[in-house]
């Protein structure tokens, strides 16, 4: 089984089923992705497969990175981003992958960085009923009420919900339908939404609990 892929978030539509029913889709442009470099367990200490994705100019990135292309023998690409493999005996350097890899109402998982939220509080970021809004309360409609104990134990447990810096981190969303694959545009319909912004960079993988 390959990889994965490395793609972008166009945005999402919807398309009609047989019975005319709406259902909402996230379009991915996902590949073509060349393989940079094998990493093999016995040499570096894990398998996966490095791959690129997205055309720049050379001049755009760092000698370093450009050396890793160059050693490859690959065009230069904005991405590099690596997939943890069981076996590498598949896979060679400059090898393409593509979104044939994926069956149409096979399931994957997709990661990204998800929209940055900035200053949250407990209500928006985690869900928190809140206070009365009348019977006498005071400025406390939307306070996260106590968040401690007595004297013992004196503090403020670790991990405890609070109010603060919402989103902007990596999210995975698992077990999401793929509803077509298009691979002469290098386009892949997955079922419903997937983190991140509009032109934001996914990672595309097989689904970890389905198969």
């Amino acid at each position: 089984m390959a990889p994965g892929l490395i793609g972008r978030k166009l945005g999402m539509t919807r398309i009609f089923t047989e019975e005319g029913l709406s259902q909402p889709v996230t379009l991915i442009k996902a590949g073509p992705c060349p393989v940079v470099a094998v990493k093999v367990e016995g040499k570096d200490g894990y398998n996966a497969v490095q791959m690129g994705f997205d055309e720049v100019k050379p001049s755009r990135l760092s000698k370093a990175v450009r050396g890793i292309f160059a050693k490859a023998n690959v065009p230069v690409k904005k991405v590099l981003r690596e997939f943890r493999v069981d076996d590498v005996g598949d896979y060679t350097v400059g090898q393409t992958l593509t979104v044939e890899q994926f069956p149409v109402n096979g399931f994957v998982d997709v990661s990204g960085k998800g929209i940055g939220k900035g200053f949250a509080g407990v209500m928006k970021r985690w869900g928190f009923a809140g206070g009365n809004a009348t019977h006498g309360a005071h400025r406390i409609h939307r306070s996260p009420g106590a968040i401690g104990q007595n004297q013992s134990p004196g503090r403020v447990f670790k991990n405890k919900k609070m109010a603060g810096h919402m989103g902007d981190a990596m999210v995975t969303v698992q077990n999401l339908k793929v509803a077509a694959v298009d691979l002469e545009n290098n386009l892949i319909v997955i079922k419903g939404s997937i983190p991140g912004s509009k032109g934001s960079v996914v990672l595309i993988r097989h689904a970890a609990k389905k198969t």
